[in-house]
């Protein structure tokens, strides 16, 4: 069960994950020149069997083709704790949505301002993660179980992509002008210029992982996209369309927000296991320049998305204002760098929407919105009764 506290509580120590406490230790970094190649078949016969410890996130040398035995078991158990959560969008009904957005008094002009620009930032935002898990992520990482998340995430990436067009086609808006906010509008524009260049660092055909200068950069783009991307930058968007449902608005965007959200929530977590396994398997990366990096690119997040909070809500609306997003930012900021080891920037802050925990976890509400109740895990596992 996904708690809030998972997500934004403060611990007094990052979340270490299991299963990789204990990683073989290395003297010194050994890099080989390249990683067990893709076919991964090997000569020989019972004595080229892997062996569980001999497994590496990154850099390592054993068949990549070969799950068992496991390493990292909280790998394939949150693989298996996303399969549960499967869901799709046109199984959500969007005909009280499509009737309050034709209403000419259904939805204020801010409210409708800030429906189009969240769909603006989203429609591309998942695809900008798939393409840097297929094209990037994907390639550099060794250890088969990983791989296996990884492959259900793009999925998901690809099902949230729908969940926005199916939310733009339902309303009837012009494809055109949400499809191009990226590019057209700045505070979405920004941030999306922010992540690309991680992206393209490491869908590069040439780059691999091996040194220490590539294994930092690799890093350095999981942090940007598992804290970052997905732990912060979604952050403001998720507020802000749920806090409608919980006006009994939009409630089928809502709902779809709300799956995406739990699905996030899920990235999030393994993506921040994967940084912390791969700090502890090699330690030399972690040095006092590059947390200092790291720092920055926090401190830029913030702003970049607390200026997209002005320009989606430039007033008051829906009982939020730009200024609770300022403290919610670095309240989430704060915690996402004690995640991965890194001191906060901004001690003392608090969340100011409490009601986020019960967005997480879908089995705290029966009837999500009045709308149909619709079970989307597996044997029952998630009951509304």
């Amino acid at each position: 069960m996904l708690n809030w506290d998972d997500e934004v509580a403060s611990p007094s120590k990052p979340a270490a994950p299991q299963a990789a406490a204990t990683p073989r230790p290395d003297p010194a970094p050994v890099y080989a020149a390249e990683p067990v190649a893709a076919s991964g078949l090997l000569s020989g016969g019972a004595s080229n069997r892997v062996n569980a410890v001999d497994k590496r996130i990154i850099n390592g040398q054993t068949d990549v083709n070969q799950l068992v035995p496991f390493k990292y078991k909280w790998a394939w158990e949150k693989y298996l704790a996303t399969c549960a959560n499967h869901w799709m969008p046109q199984e959500v009904n969007m005909q009280r949505d499509i009737e309050l957005w034709k209403s000419p008094n259904g939805l204020t002009e801010d409210e409708r301002r800030l429906v189009k620009r969240n769909l603006g930032f989203f429609v591309t935002a998942d695809s900008l993660a798939a393409n840097n898990i297929v094209l990037g992520t994907y390639r550099q990482i060794t250890a088969p179980e990983c791989r296996q998340f990884l492959l259900r995430q793009a999925f998901e990436e690809a099902i949230h992509t729908h969940a926005y067009q199916y939310i733009v086609e339902s309303l009837g808006l012009d494809e055109g002008e949400v499809f191009n906010a990226y590019h057209e509008i700045k505070s979405i524009r920004d941030k999306d210029e922010f992540l690309i260049p991680f992206i393209d660092a490491l869908t590069n055909p040439e780059f691999k992982t091996g040194t220490p200068a590539t294994d930092q950069q690799l890093l350095k783009s999981l942090i940007v996209f598992a804290c970052i991307m997905e732990g912060l930058f979604f952050y403001v968007g998720f507020v802000q369309i749920l806090a409608l449902g919980r006006q009994n608005k939009m409630t089928g965007a809502a709902e779809q927000y709300q799956y995406i959200l739990r699905d996030e929530s899920m990235h999030c977590n393994f993506g921040i296991d994967l940084i912390n396994t791969i700090k502890l398997e090699n330690p030399h990366l972690w040095t006092d320049s590059f947390k200092a990096e790291l720092v920055e690119l926090f401190k830029k997040a913030v702003d970049l998305e607390y200026a997209y909070a002005e320009d989606t809500m430039p007033r008051g609306v829906l009982g939020l204002n730009a200024g609770m997003f300022k403290e919610y930012l670095r309240f989430i900021a704060n915690r996402r760098m004690q995640q991965i080891g890194l001191d906060p920037l901004f001690p003392g802050e608090t969340n100011p929407f409490p009601w986020m925990s019960e967005m997480i976890d879908l089995k705290k509400e029966k009837n999500f919105f009045e709308t149909r109740v619709t079970e989307y895990q597996s044997g029952g596992a998630l009951s509304w009764d």
